[in-house]
């Protein structure tokens, strides 16, 4: 564990001295005060059932689509492309304890950003100075449900960025790779529930599976309240097994 935490707080200084985090946090908050500025628009123009929090977290997709391949694509590429990583590999420290580390600063950083939204709604307290509509921006289930989901899923996104990253030397080749396939496991299986054609009686397992990994289905539920384990086992197990698969991809280039 002292070598994990080491190896940690060396990547969250790499992370915080490296221009492309910077321009991903800037890019990300911009982006995430556009969405709450809409969505302060769309409660002002008229009466929403859904919480201010809840409109502005049902976007989240979108920054998580800009900041995890930006945030992940360098923590191995890099390293591979320099050849520092085979002195990494040579130097007392597990690939296991490697993959743990690099995963641990970028998640640390990818909550770090979504952390820092909390200034929009202190922002839009503090010019507006309205009680009736601070409940509503503070509603405490709602800012729950939501930075809870961000963290439960960001497990699994920041892994699969740390995945694409141990597969090749190209920074650009790994962040693309990461969009793709955090684009097709957040939009396309949502896409292919809308679109599948009607199976009968047969549907109902193709549903289950298909609810199961719906993301935005899992996002409704924590911003309702309704805290179920199935999305914790979902995520976990999954950022756990693919932090694995990139532990064997790493020995195997000792």
């Amino acid at each position: 564990m002292i070598q994990i935490y080491r190896l940690t707080r060396h990547e969250l200084k790499s992370l915080f001295y490296t221009p492309s985090t910077y321009i991903a946090m800037v890019l990300s908050l911009l982006l995430m005060g556009f969405f709450y500025y809409m969505t302060l628009i769309t409660i002002s123009s008229e009466e929403q059932e859904q919480m201010p929090p809840t409109i502005f977290f049902s976007l989240f997709w979108v920054p998580v689509l800009l900041i995890v391949p930006m945030l992940t694509m360098r923590s191995f590429a890099e390293e591979r492309r320099l050849g520092t990583i085979e002195t990494l590999l040579t130097a007392p420290v597990q690939p296991s304890q490697l993959v743990a580390a690099k995963f641990l600063a970028a998640y640390i950083f990818y909550l770090l950003v979504w952390v820092l939204s909390i200034a929009y709604p202190l922002l839009t307290s503090f010019v507006l100075q309205q009680p009736e509509l601070n409940e509503r921006l503070f509603h405490t289930g709602a800012l729950t449900g939501g930075y809870l989901f961000i963290a439960t899923s960001g497990a699994l996104f920041v892994s699969i960025g740390i995945f694409t990253s141990s597969l090749t030397r190209s920074q650009l080749v790994a962040g693309m790779l990461s969009f793709s396939i955090l684009f097709m496991i957040i939009v396309g299986v949502a896409a292919i529930h809308m679109l599948k054609p009607d199976l009968g009686g047969s549907g109902q397992l193709p549903d289950a599976v298909l609810d199961y990994f719906q993301v935005f289905r899992h996002f409704d539920d924590f911003s309702r309240g309704l805290v179920d384990t199935r999305p914790f086992v979902y995520y976990l197990s999954g950022a756990a097994g693919v932090l694995g698969f990139s532990v064997l991809i790493i020995e195997s280039k000792r």
